[in-house]
């Protein structure tokens, strides 16, 4: 009794199509598929470009280290600390 049996599923089914017409439901289930297919050949292209952007040349053991400057996230400019000013301990006013 609590699970659903193919009855309930065919009922489901009848009542999707008579709410949202034969077309409609192709239409979603054809713009899921062309979804799927983007999706694979997304993947496939990822996996059959090769990673040239990430070779480092070999270096020696004589070689002098080169590093990189640190770079913050793109677009944000590196932001002052901020500072409190100083209030001296005498100069509290009551507002």
């Amino acid at each position: 009794m609590g699970s659903m049996s193919v009855w309930h599923w065919v009922i489901v089914a009848v009542v999707v199509m008579l709410l949202f017409g034969r077309g409609k439901v192709s239409e979603l289930m054809g713009d899921v598929a062309k979804g799927i297919k983007a999706f694979k050949k997304g993947m496939a292209d990822d996996e059959t470009q090769p990673n040239t952007a990430t070779s480092v040349p070999p270096v020696g053991p004589n070689d002098p280290v080169r590093t990189l400057p640190h770079q913050g996230a793109p677009g944000t400019a590196p932001q002052p600390p901020h500072v409190q000013p100083h209030v001296p301990a005498g100069d509290h006013k009551a507002v």
